[in-house]
């Protein structure tokens, strides 16, 4: 699907156009334009990004091919970028949605494969006649990649939410059967997200400093709070992956300890039994010469032997705390 914004002097003077008057609108150099390709189909992508805008074929290439890192491509009249916004729920868990910018001086191209809050909500603003409408394209793009950036905030929240979940596990006495594959899920959670947040900070770095032509010194002011935003995701994204690792080193140690009990336990039991065994070993071997056999009481020393030495060594596992 292709949504279309026409902006002019800081006013939405139109959406939403056919593609003949899109191809106007673009050779038109006093207006802004931007394109947004919500899961288009092939034929829409070859006519916006070869027909209207004729970018090159290797940014056309990386737009249609889903990457796993941010990037950002430098050329002629247009920058390219990919981004990441993310998502994360109890039931669905984390995911990514890919989301590339074409920049340029007075257009701005978006493609992704499914909808993305930052896109609705930007375009519910504009759409609102009260709220001023960029006067260049990289605003544009700037507010894309801030609520982008926002959306990330309670995405965090959540997993810190289920992080605190696992540690209340792992330090209570219960035992849970599923704990160690949530704790490899949400560990692949946080090395997916901090995987997609470093790049995205050094793309936008790129932006803060000044080094494409596409952004106005006006908004470099902008994009530095943008990468200084996620700086501090980036810092506590860390903090909670430390965390999540503690928690798993006190579950194995926990587990380890409880193993540790149930040998001692067992090998304590096997101690107090030692002395019934060695005798009962002995008196059952059925030699022809046992003097002690013979004795009138020898059953009774058997008995007392076997009973005194289980109790002393019962006593002595005791004071060893081993039960």
């Amino acid at each position: 699907m292709i949504h279309s914004f026409i902006f002019s002097e800081g006013k939405l003077v139109g959406r939403d156009l056919e593609l003949e008057a899109l191809r106007l609108v673009r050779a038109d150099k006093g207006l802004i334009l931007w394109v947004d390709l919500d899961n288009p189909t092939d034929e829409e992508i070859k006519t916006i990004l070869e027909g209207v805008f004729q970018f090159h074929p290797l940014a056309i290439e990386d737009c249609v091919t889903p990457s796993s890192l941010p990037k950002i491509e430098d050329y002629e009249d247009y920058l390219f970028l990919v981004t990441h916004a993310v998502d994360f729920t109890r039931q669905d868990k984390f995911a990514s949605t890919e989301l590339d910018l074409f920049l340029g001086k007075e257009f701005l191209v978006t493609f992704h494969r499914q909808p993305l809050r930052s896109v609705s909500t930007l375009t519910e603003r504009l759409a609102k006649s009260s709220v001023p409408g960029p006067r260049g394209p990289d605003r544009l793009a700037h507010s894309l990649l801030d609520l982008l950036v926002d959306n990330y905030v309670p995405m965090l929240a959540d997993l810190h939410g289920e992080l605190e979940e696992i540690e209340e596990i792992v330090l209570s006495q219960a035992s849970e059967k599923k704990l160690v594959n949530e704790l490899l899920q949400v560990r692949s959670d946080f090395a997916k997200l901090r995987q997609i947040v470093r790049p995205q900070r050094d793309v936008i770095e790129r932006l803060a400093r000044g080094e494409s032509k596409m952004i106005r010194s006006t908004l470099l002011p902008y994009f530095r709070d943008l990468r200084d935003n996620l700086a501090r995701l980036e810092e506590t994204l860390i903090g909670y992956h430390e965390r999540l690792m503690m928690a798993f080193d006190i579950y194995l140690n926990k587990a380890g300890f409880e193993a540790n009990e149930g040998i001692k336990f067992l090998t304590a039991l096997t101690a107090v039994t030692l002395p019934a065994v060695l005798v009962g070993g002995w008196y059952g071997m059925n030699f022809d010469h046992m003097p002690e056999l013979r004795s009138p009481h020898g059953y009774y020393y058997a008995c007392l032997f076997t009973l005194l030495s289980t109790v002393l060594m019962a006593i002595y596992l005791k004071k060893k705390k081993w039960f």
